[in-house]
């Protein structure tokens, strides 16, 4: 029965009814378990319970009830709202109630039960203290957070706040851009308070619908190294259950409320509500901050692209000019290039003009037997006359024309009837033109000179 019984029974709730049992020297598991069921496991409650049946005093059922709750406004806008109990504490913080003792038999019976008292809170105290660091830790190969989230749920189950999943620092950082609320809550594991407060206010449905809708929640665990570090920084002091509230403020994260003890669900939304009424108007001037400042950001893009489209456009008509101020100068000098290979043309046609004349034999006399006359009429409808010889060659002729200012620099010289082009310079098949006399000509020709410039 016993073994059926422990298989029922999570490791930590059969740690906890074995150490009652060694605390009390109790045998009847039953009467262990159904006592320490009734104070919600709680070892501590179930040990003061059995006390005081045992020293005639009488118990009071709703003893959580008589928590006291201290509210107070601390400064710097810091919101505290603790909810303590009274019990004085023995050795290491082990909690103990003192019965008024009654007459003469009860200040007796007190005085000898309170050294027996206050050595059984000490070594239950120090034995919770030595257990905290002999038991195996559960540890999980992701981070604090995310052990913590798994943690949760397989004490607590599935339906709970929406853990924020990730670093402190990240969840601040979210807070921040996002401007929201960010509830911190630190677990500890091993206080009494711990899983009654998880079971039925963090897990209750109106706490996780209110969370979810109004802030991020950020949990961890007090006994892992960044729950370590966060309870420093938030320079939480270990009673738990404890939660803080941290809220963008004059542009960063300031913690303004704090919530410690245990808190019923309806308690821990109205005192969540309280504390963001108090900080909703330096929420919503932060967010009025964060849209000026998105507004002015805003404005300052568009006057970058403002500025940047009117220098892409001023650059844009500086090529343009460049190119066309380019342009122009290529042309211009192709103007002057082509100018001047006109000019070194004519240059170069009137020296070679210069020197067909200098080159040209005399004319001979109008009384030469071998003389014949010869009229050229110009492109330009000059008409010209000169004499020649039989002898020469039809190149003469063509030089003497070559050499007149009004010829052209290219051109054939042509009969009129019947109409056929002297063979006046020499070619492949026929290098040495003909001369005058094998040209077929008479001693008095006219032949026209035609342009060949433009073919």
């Amino acid at each position: 029965m016993e073994e059926t019984m422990e298989q029922e029974l999570t490791q930590e709730q059969t740690e906890k009814l074995l150490q009652f049992q060694d605390i009390l020297g109790l045998e009847d598991v039953d009467l262990c378990r159904r006592t320490l069921e009734q104070h919600n496991w709680n070892i501590e409650a179930a040990v003061q319970h059995r006390l005081n049946e045992q020293e005639g005093v009488p118990n009071v059922p709703d003893q959580p009830a008589s928590r006291t709750v201290q509210v107070y406004t601390a400064q710097h806008g810091m919101y505290s709202y603790i909810i303590a109990r009274p019990q004085p504490r023995g050795f290491l913080g082990c909690r103990f109630s003192t019965p008024q003792p009654r007459g003469l038999l009860g200040w007796s019976l007190y005085f000898i039960v309170l050294p027996f008292r206050f050595t059984t809170y000490t070594l239950l105290d120090i034995f919770r203290f030595a257990l905290r660091y002999i038991r195996r830790p559960i540890t999980y190969p992701v981070g604090d957070d995310a052990s913590f989230i798994q943690f949760f749920e397989e004490q607590y189950g599935q339906s709970h706040p929406i853990f924020y999943q990730g670093t402190y620092s990240e969840a601040l950082n979210d807070a921040k851009r996002d401007q929201r609320y960010l509830l911190v809550y630190l677990h500890g594991e091993h206080h009494q308070d711990t899983d009654e407060f998880c079971r039925f206010t963090l897990c209750a449905e109106e706490v996780i619908t209110f969370l979810n809708q109004e802030m991020l929640v950020w949990a961890c665990s007090a006994s892992r190294p960044e729950g370590v570090t966060v309870s420093q920084a938030l320079q939480e002091n270990h009673s738990f259950p404890f939660l803080t509230m941290v809220v963008p403020k004059e542009r960063r994260m300031t913690v303004v409320g704090r919530l410690e003890g245990l808190i019923q669900p309806d308690d821990l939304i109205k005192q969540l509500t309280v504390i963001m009424e108090a900080n909703q108007t330096y929420l919503a001037s932060e967010r009025l901050d964060r849209e000026e400042r998105n507004q002015a950001q805003v404005l300052r893009m568009e006057q970058d692209e403002a500025y940047l489209a009117s220098l892409r456009a001023d650059q844009e008509k500086n090529r343009r000019k460049r190119e066309e101020e380019e342009q122009k100068l290529q042309e211009e000098e192709k103007l002057r290039q082509s100018a001047l290979a006109v000019e070194t043309r004519r240059w170069t046609l009137e020296e070679e003009k210069e020197r067909k004349s200098e080159c040209l034999p005399p004319e001979p006399p109008a009384d030469h037997p071998e003389s014949i006359k010869i009229g050229f009429k110009l492109p330009n409808d000059t008409r010209v006359e000169r004499r020649f010889l039989f002898e020469q060659s039809l190149t003469v002729i063509y030089d003497y024309l070559f050499s007149l200012k009004e010829t052209p620099a290219r051109f054939q010289i042509v009969t009129n009837f019947p109409r056929r082009v002297l063979p006046c310079l020499p070619t492949e098949e026929q290098p040495n033109p003909p001369k005058l006399r094998e040209a077929g000509l008479s001693r008095s020709e006219f032949l026209f000179v035609q342009d060949l410039t433009d073919e």
